[in-house]
């Protein structure tokens, strides 16, 4: 196995077990192993607290003291999937790449992505023990046996990863990466036909620090990534093992972490492709596949193994991976770089809405990401610049800022702005980086995460977003967590407060002017449920149900005629009837939404001040609404701030806020009113 770089951090999940005794491991494996059946949990505690050298110390002691091998035994002993991966952590890392190549290989047939995944991943000190490995275990070459079981251009690939020279030099020339890009631009974009012979040289051979320049430069010089060059121009097994070595070049643990997210999502699980990387990864860079895996799925490892896997394997697994990074505090998804229009205007608002974040004139998303990447690079971080770029550019313009800083650097913007800044001020800078209705998707998760739920944080999305952003929140939580947004409501809440929150995260509220007729109708049925009507007609159950709809699906500029006839009918106002007749989660749904209807800026000037209000600070409220109104009508919640508690949103938030914090939110509240 590599050794880490002199002083290079270990970031493996199993280390050395701390007074480690051969032979008192063996004797307890021959203990849980006698007899009529075998203490599984006895042998998976050992062999996953254990590192690989401690356990090719167990085997000999094994045979020292027993005459047994002790790989035979727990064949014997164990089954299935439990044995493959118990079996595989026996075997030294380099017998263990060379019994999965074998069997890749072996029988009808290729296990073509077992090769891509080992021979594009592995570093030349690793290749040449697996090669060794090979020779040794089956008294055979590997090369001749890749050579016998592949072919053409895919099988010249392979061979040339397997000769484990790559260069490892980190001096770079630039000319040589200028005259690397044009062969590869010639090789491929200029020529008709592929040159697939300078693809192999170039992507074979050169240093890995050499080759991510190469791709920042080909990137400039030709408008596009390496990838899609590779893409455009190659095919078949071929393509996808270039595409490989260009992501391990770029990042091996984000390698992995894809193919481990790939091996888990979906129906079925692909256990071996979960084993070999488990197993194979445990000693090198878990740690940072699981935090890769955290960011860029919006879950951990950790919770998708145990989700998908089960019994001693599933424990098995979990010990290999170390940790849930779930338990770990504020984590924001890497979002998914897609179009995203920006947020329509209220069609019914009185007065024009307006944000105090518009796009910045002469934007240059080059020199921002280049700004942002010296921000965060060595000693120290660069607050308020990082603050100073991200509240001045529009939600637009910054994912084309996280475009660019990831083909310029090779590196995710979100990630790195995580690890720079921390606390208050990661979740707002996090949350303006991630296109909105997928910020809005993120809080609707958090909300029903964990013991409790956050009815309010669920009340105050679903209750005043339109429908178009309704519909791109639903998209968005489906693509983030798999799983529909009603699915995900109906099985955290339950009765009337489900049935609303199910009804407003449809969609489907009507989008057309009033109807003075169905308008006294609808108000009859509002002063009947809350009990102020002189003649009450219908039952109660079908009177909530359409008390429901009126409020949930009913345009707004027709619900505010039906809260003007309510007032003719009654001389009550809708919304202080609810509060004095309803209680609880359904009581708060329905005013958060008639308050919305009459002014949903100052529902949100409303939050907003609550949130400062007394001792202590509801930074999460106060974050989600600077975050998603910035855009939108912060500008018009900052004047009913002002008219409302005589005091400006600005002074509040400077009284009540400190630091770099206190710095990103007046930057988006935009001015002092």
């Amino acid at each position: 196995m590599a050794k880490p770089a002199q002083g290079a951090k270990y970031r493996g999940s199993i280390h050395d077990f701390p007074g480690f005794d051969p032979n008192q491991d063996a004797e307890a494996l021959y203990t849980a192993m006698k007899g009529f059946g075998s203490d599984k949990e006895a042998i998976l505690d050992i062999i996953t607290s254990r590192s690989n050298r401690q356990r090719q110390e167990i085997c000999q002691s094994y045979k020292s003291l027993y005459g047994k091998d002790l790989i035979a035994d727990l064949k014997y002993e164990l089954t299935g999937k439990f044995e493959r991966l118990i079996v595989g952590l026996m075997r030294p890392p380099a017998y263990c790449d060379a019994k999965e190549i074998k069997d890749a290989i072996s029988g009808i047939g290729t296990d073509e992505k077992c090769l891509i995944e080992i021979l594009a991943s592995r570093t030349n000190e690793q290749m040449h023990q697996l090669v060794a490995a090979y020779k040794d275990a089956y008294e055979r070459d590997l090369e001749a046996d890749i050579i016998g079981d592949t072919s053409g251009h895919f099988q010249k690939m392979l061979v040339v990863l397997l000769q484990g020279t790559r260069e490892e030099d980190d001096v770079v020339s630039e000319d040589l990466v200028q005259q690397d890009v044009q062969d590869l631009y010639e090789a491929g974009e200029l020529k008709w036909g592929t040159d697939e012979a300078q693809f192999i040289y170039i992507l074979g051979n050169r240093s890995k620090q050499h080759l991510r320049l190469v791709f920042d430069e080909y990137l400039k010089t030709t408008g596009k990534p390496i990838e899609a060059s590779i893409r455009g121009e190659l095919s078949g097994d071929f393509e996808k093992l270039m595409l490989a070595v260009v992501k391990c070049i770029r990042s091996t643990p984000e390698y992995f972490a894809e193919r481990l997210f790939k091996a888990m999502k979906g129906l079925g699980t692909r256990d071996n492709t979960l084993i070999r990387i488990m197993v194979s990864r445990s000693e090198l860079d878990m740690l940072d596949i699981r935090e890769i895996f955290r960011t860029k799925y919006e879950k951990s490892l950790y919770s998708m193994i145990k989700n998908d896997t089960s019994g001693e394997y599933k424990k098995s697994l979990l010990k290999l991976c170390g940790g849930d990074d779930d338990a770990a505090g504020q984590f924001f998804p890497e979002a998914a770089q897609v179009a995203y229009q920006m947020w329509e205007l209220s069609a019914v608002a009185r007065v024009e809405l307006k944000g105090t974040v518009r796009p910045a004139n002469d934007f240059n998303p080059d020199a921002d990401a280049k700004a942002l990447r010296k921000a965060m690079k060595g000693l120290g971080t660069d607050e308020d610049t990082i603050i100073d770029i991200i509240t001045h550019r529009s939600n637009a313009q910054r994912q084309q800022i996280r475009q660019t800083f990831k083909s310029h650097f090779g590196r995710d913007l979100m990630s790195d702005l995580k690890s720079e800044i921390s606390g208050d001020l990661a979740r707002l800078i996090l949350g303006l980086m991630m296109p909105p209705a997928h910020y809005d998707a993120k809080q609707l998760k958090k909300a029903m995460e964990g013991a409790g739920t956050d009815e309010k944080a669920l009340i105050e999305i679903l209750a005043t977003r339109t429908n178009a952003e309704i519909r791109a929140i639903n998209e968005a939580y489906k693509e983030d967590y798999h799983k529909s947004l009603e699915d995900a409501l109906s099985s955290d809440t339950s009765g009337h407060f489900r049935r609303i929150l199910i009804s407003l995260a449809t969609g489907n509220r009507e989008e057309g002017g009033e109807n003075l007729d169905q308008a006294r109708e609808d108000a009859q049925v509002a002063a009947e449920i809350l009990e102020i009507a002189d003649t009450p007609s219908g039952d109660k159950t079908s009177l909530e149900t359409r008390f429901m709809t009126i409020l949930c699906t009913r345009s707004y500029p027709h619900l505010r005629r039906v809260f003007q006839e309510f007032i003719k009918m009654t001389n009550y106002d809708v919304e202080h009837t609810i509060k004095k007749e309803m209680s609880g989660d359904v009581r708060d749904a329905f005013v958060a939404i008639v308050q919305s209807v009459k002014n949903k800026p100052l529902f949100f000037a409303d939050k907003l001040y609550k949130s400062m209000k007394g001792a202590g600070t509801d930074e999460k409220t106060l974050t989600r609404i600077m975050v998603s109104r910035s855009e939108i009508d912060l500008l018009n919640i900052r004047r009913e701030f002002i008219e409302k508690y005589d005091k400006s949103l600005h002074q509040a938030i400077e009284g009540d806020t400190s630091g770099d914090f206190l710095k990103a939110l007046l930057a988006l509240c935009g001015g002092e009113d």
